[in-house]
């Protein structure tokens, strides 16, 4: 078997393996956050952060309905300038959790991004999320999980090692969620 055909027989194979499940119960939570007028943060780091931009983007401009109000995304990724200065006076660990704590209010959502589930600075952010009580937290990982599968609310596993696969899957479960959310149109 080609590498083509082999890539793609294992990209099937594991996306069959996905729970559906909390990709429906993460399609609730956000559409509620728009009906509340709730902010959703959105987070990760190399793909992930690209994952997590693509996402917001998709969010903010495909589902645009005059019946509903619209969803108030931000990329805790996309601003170079105050990732940079909180990496350098605060420590990277921290550059997710400082800004949320500029902006999180109850009642938001905020989304990790982590292939591995152990990306320090997500953990951080999610953490600092589930310690208000009052915020849903949605983690997309991959491998095992690591420590942000069991922190989240709400947990969509990618179960591959693969990490080109398990960030295909990612983009992919942003792309689906946002399709899901476009026929809510009017709900």
């Amino acid at each position: 078997m080609g590498i083509v055909k082999e890539y793609f027989a294992t990209l099937k194979s594991t996306i069959d393996k996905v729970d559906e499940e909390p990709i429906y119960t993460a399609v609730t939570a956000l559409h509620s956050a728009r009906l509340n007028n709730n902010q959703i943060f959105v987070m990760g780091n190399g793909g992930s952060a690209s994952t997590a931009s693509h996402f917001v983007c998709d969010l903010n401009k495909n589902t645009r309905h005059e019946s509903l109000p619209p969803f108030r995304l931000i990329g805790l990724a996309d601003n170079m300038a105050i990732l940079a200065a909180y990496a350098n006076d605060e420590g990277y660990e921290n550059v997710f959790v400082k800004q949320l704590a500029n902006f999180l209010r109850p009642g938001d959502v905020v989304i990790g991004i982590s292939a591995s589930g152990n990306s320090e600075n997500v953990l951080r952010a999610v953490q600092f999320a589930n310690d208000t009580g009052q915020n849903t937290t949605i983690g997309l990982t991959g491998f095992s999980a690591g420590k942000l599968g069991p922190m989240v609310d709400i947990h969509m596993h990618v179960p591959s090692n693969n990490i080109e696969q398990v960030e295909d899957i990612h983009l992919m479960l942003a792309h689906l969620m946002t399709t899901a959310l476009k026929a809510r149109r009017g709900s």
